[in-house]
């Protein structure tokens, strides 16, 4: 399926306040990781709601074993590709590794250059110690999904790609990063890789949307990466990786089974989920 950019031009993009209206509404928020112009006509066109323009480039386009490599301008020429591609879906761009550690006067800076690129959001990841920054960026126009949980660009850190959220100590400082982001001025949430019952008692705690990537079902939407979900990506899939291919006829049916399984609460199951 092929939909031409300026077929869409007369279409508004979703913003955050959709989506904060879409939680308040129980319905369910669709998101998948975007890097180019046509993977993003084609997800427009099927109405995913958000485009991530992830950093997770670095590993299924760059050929990278992590996403520590990804540089500020891939993160931009990205983004404006995945810009000029869509015109319905809300899109965000992570902020690379680097990129927003330092201060908050140069994450602003970062943070600007996204959003002259297309970006509606930015995503940052950490918890307590990005809570100034989180504020800063609000305080001056650029909405922020918080992202917490299992932290890609901390890796090393953690020692590896771990659950986190399994001890008492864990639980309660995930819960105090959660309600901290969100009074910083965070829009948006992401949950990577805890406990399904630990991320929704967070949703409970929170107002702002939460979108869960290996947290369960009771949470605002759903994420995964595109070419995990496509079956396409190199090395071993998380649990929490649904392959969507099995059993479709085509990418556009395979986008289209997730998109409906979100939106109906089917997916995440069981199998996908941390206990």
């Amino acid at each position: 399926m092929s939909v031409h950019p300026n077929s869409l031009s007369s279409q508004k993009r979703l913003s955050h306040l959709d989506l904060l209206n879409m939680r308040r509404n129980n319905e369910k928020i669709s998101m998948l990781t975007c890097y180019d112009a046509s993977f993003a006509s084609l997800l427009d066109a099927c109405k995913v709601d958000v485009l991530l323009v992830g950093d997770s480039l670095g590993m299924v386009v760059q050929g990278h074993l992590s996403t520590l490599p990804v540089k500020m301008d891939a993160m931009i020429y990205h983004t404006e590709a995945v810009c000029r591609g869509s015109h319905r879906a809300l899109i965000i761009s992570d902020m690379p590794f680097g990129s927003f550690q330092i201060s908050p006067q140069d994450s602003f800076r970062n943070a600007a250059a996204l959003m002259v690129a297309g970006a509606q959001m930015v995503k940052i990841e950490g918890g307590i110690e990005m809570v100034e920054t989180t504020n800063f960026l609000s305080r001056r126009g650029i909405p922020v999904c918080a992202h917490i949980g299992l932290l890609p660009q901390s890796v090393n850190h953690l020692g590896g790609y771990r659950v986190q959220g399994r001890d008492a100590e864990s639980v309660a400082r995930l819960r105090s990063e959660a309600l901290a982001l969100q009074e910083a001025g965070a829009c948006m949430l992401l949950m990577e890789a805890i406990p399904a019952a630990l991320a929704a008692s967070i949703t409970d705690d929170l107002t702002i949307p939460t979108i869960g990537i290996g947290a369960g079902a009771e949470v605002s939407g759903q994420v995964l990466v595109l070419h995990d979900m496509l079956n396409i990506s190199l090395g071993k899939k998380a649990r929490f990786v649904k392959n969507y291919m099995d059993g479709a006829s085509s990418i556009e049916d395979a986008i289209l089974c997730f998109i409906s399984e979100v939106k109906a609460g089917k997916f995440p199951a069981l199998e996908h989920t941390y206990k």
